[in-house]
């Protein structure tokens, strides 16, 4: 015990004494700081991790495109590497029909011995990564383009290239802090609270029982009401916690409310899921709805009645709604509506690492992902 006493705290003095002499201007210390954090006794180090990284630090940060035209060359400043040079290579020497190509990516000036750059390199059909840790030429060899298609994009548009910020450490403390968002267990909605409270400023209250309101009398409920639902554990729990975060809003779903002509109410609302898997635009009755709601919904969603104002509620073409309801349903969900209810700007509306370059690469490889697995399934 007393050895390993010892070894704790000669440890934490080389990280105190590396972090005041990395404090010095133009002192080039044998490791940063960050990298030995690992090495301190976890009552030491986890707090500073914590305080250090957290979960928006999963996200990689564009530096820019390697491209081929004019022998572009990249340059820019890395998170352990300072300067850092990339450029792409066209060629087949895998004697494919599309070929392949080669990213050369020469790194140097590193902050200090132990250091590392991690690296996502994308173009829409493909996602890959690397990280280096030594000041030379890297590269990355791709021995066939997917098709015709991605050949033609590397050749006007290049392969993006976006940097883990938080380095290895970072990436793996935030990955602890994304994972339990998912987690359907009380640490996880415990994880989706403090990641609002966090990253929104947003406060949950704890209500006075009884939690649910059994609505058995809907005659107060009229067509064109809304539903504003907000789940904050489980799978779509942790979905609708970053779509809160990089959208602003504090309803991760919603539904409407929609009576027919004999007087039943209904449900409206995307994202049901059909008896084929898919997510489709659905009505449902309301008892249905609102007993799977009750009974069934293991993401324990915050569910919101709020009434359409009378003025408003006195315009509302009930007949109108109802025939387009009904002429929606079963149609796929409204992915692409989704997102661009979001993204309304250029660039004005991303919470900081996103940026337009990152969240098109993810739109991309999803649409692709998504029509691949459709097609084999």
């Amino acid at each position: 015990m007393a050895a390993i006493l010892k070894n704790h705290s000669f440890i934490t003095f080389l990280f105190l004494f590396q972090f005041l002499s990395w404090q010095i201007h133009g002192f080039k210390t044998p490791f940063h700081p960050k990298d030995v954090l690992p090495l301190l006794p976890r009552q030491v180090s986890w707090p500073i991790l914590n305080s250090l990284y957290s979960a928006v630090d999963i996200m990689p940060s564009f530096v820019g495109v390697a491209s081929i035209e004019g022998n572009n060359t990249l340059e820019w400043k890395g998170a352990c590497f300072f300067k850092n040079i990339a450029w792409l290579e066209l060629h087949n020497k895998s004697n494919s029909q599309f070929g392949g190509g080669t990213l050369h990516i020469k790194v140097s000036n590193a902050h200090s011995w132990t250091c590392m750059d991690l690296y996502v390199f994308a173009t829409p059909y493909r996602v890959t990564w690397d990280y280096y840790v030594l000041s030379r030429e890297h590269t990355l060899e791709i021995k066939e383009w997917e098709s015709q298609a991605e050949l033609e994009y590397v050749k006007h548009k290049g392969i993006s290239i976006f940097l883990m910020q938080a380095g290895m450490l970072g990436t793996l403390s935030a990955l602890w802090d994304v994972l339990p968002l998912f987690s359907n267990t009380g640490w996880g909605e415990n994880s989706n609270i403090g990641f609002l409270k966090k990253h929104m400023g947003s406060s949950f209250e704890k209500r006075p029982l009884p939690w649910v309101t059994n609505l058995t009398n809907t005659d107060d409920i009229h067509s064109g009401d809304f539903l504003a639902i907000s789940k904050i554990r489980g799978r779509w729990g942790g979905f609708e916690t970053l779509e809160k975060w990089v959208s602003g809003a504090y309803a991760g779903h919603s539904a409407v409310c929609l009576r027919d002509s004999e007087g039943k109410l209904w449900v409206g609302e995307s994202g049901n899921e059909n008896d084929k898997g898919e997510d489709v635009i659905a009505l449902l009755p309301w008892e249905e709805w609102w007993e799977f709601e009750l009974t069934k919904d293991d993401s324990n969603p915050h569910i919101a009645l709020l009434p359409l104002h009378p003025d408003l509620r006195a315009k509302f073409n009930e007949t109108a709604a109802w025939e387009y309801a009904k002429s929606m349903t079963g149609m796929p969900y409204g992915f692409h509506n989704l997102i661009f209810s979001w993204i309304d700007t250029i660039d004005g509306n991303y919470p900081s690492p996103l940026d337009a370059n990152l969240v098109m690469h993810i739109i991309s490889y999803y649409s692709l992902a998504n029509f691949v697995f459709t097609a084999l399934f």
